[in-house]
């Protein structure tokens, strides 16, 4: 071999160890992150969970994602509890254990404020009222006109008492100042069966999960819970523009146990602001039918109050007390 051959070929191993030590150097220097996720793979909240763990691996390493499902999020959220306030160990969660939950049950086993530490929302979404074949309603205004002449008729499914869409119906009831039967499911799945079979009127549910249906006929969304129309179905008005006085949405946010401190917050803070401004992330999230925020701490820690006095009143209205 020839000495300049040699050289070249000396210098690009010597260029790429030197590449290696840095990166490995580097990946040292960052922290691990492990996040936890109340439900089975898949789902929403494990299919949000692993959009922010891409987008957070510039900022941790490794950063893995857990799932421990169970009892509507609430192993996770206890195991979240435990953890050490390092930083190391956060949960990405929908708002249900955190401001319904606390109404609903007789007994947590934990604080839903001073338990953990708010760190950022991630995504807001809305719900849709659902008609099935089994309705003639074309309209909001349709299915409550039914409802007020055949009070406690009407039936809406869900995926299960004292869920989010369980609760999004009694808030509507009470609104509306109608009466209408609710039928929990075990999950959405059946919910949606029941409905397409004609066995239930109406369903409520994510947008996301019900837009295909109702593109294609087979379901339609009457209106949507939010402030604003939904960009997969703008042709759906809100309730509001329906001339019902309800507003309610929903969001997904990341939390991480008590006293962290303020270095520990700042950074995954910061990580997770960064990280939902991305053009890629914030088109993923958008795809799936959600809203992309990326907040403070403190912003989180607002919206969490305001919901939590905003879902008090409806939950005890229904007399609903979970175990």
């Amino acid at each position: 071999m020839k000495p300049r051959i040699r050289n070249t070929l000396a210098t690009g191993l010597l260029i790429g160890l030197a590449a290696l030590a840095q990166a490995q150097a580097q990946a040292q220097d960052k922290a691990p992150l492990k996040i936890l996720v109340g439900f089975p793979p898949g789902g929403s909240a494990d299919t949000l969970a692993r959009i922010v763990a891409d987008a957070l691996r510039n900022d941790f390493s490794p950063v893995t994602v857990e799932n421990r499902p169970g009892a509507g999020g609430r192993i996770a959220l206890m195991q979240t509890k435990a953890a050490k306030p390092d930083g190391q160990t956060v949960i990405v969660l929908p708002s249900g254990p955190m401001v319904l939950f606390p109404h609903a049950y007789k007994k947590l086993d934990y604080d839903a404020v001073k338990d953990f530490t708010p760190v950022s929302l991630i995504a807001n979404f809305q719900f849709g009222v659902v008609a099935g074949p089994g309705s003639q309603a074309r309209t909001i205004q349709d299915m409550l006109a039914q409802a007020r002449a055949k009070p406690g008729e009407g039936s809406y499914g869900t995926p299960g008492l004292g869920t989010l869409p369980h609760f999004m119906g009694v808030l509507l009831e009470q609104s509306a100042g109608v009466q209408l039967n609710h039928v929990p499911f075990q999950g959405g799945g059946p919910a949606n069966t029941a409905l397409l079979g004609g066995h239930i009127q109406y369903k409520f549910d994510v947008v996301s999960e019900t837009a295909e249906l109702h593109r294609a006929g087979k379901a339609r969304i009457l209106a949507v819970t939010g402030g604003r129309r939904d960009t997969q179905v703008p042709e759906v008005p809100t309730l509001k523009e329906s001339g019902i006085p309800m507003e309610a949405t929903a969001w997904f946010a990341m939390y991480g146990p008590a006293g962290l401190t303020r270095d520990t917050l700042g950074r995954l803070e910061k990580a997770m602001t960064s990280a939902l401004r991305k053009a890629e992330v914030r088109e993923r999230l958008v795809k799936l039918g959600y809203e992309p925020v990326g907040s403070t701490s403190a912003e989180l820690a607002a919206a969490q109050r305001a919901d939590l006095a905003r879902w008090e009143k409806p939950i005890k209205a229904t007399g609903v007390q979970l175990d």
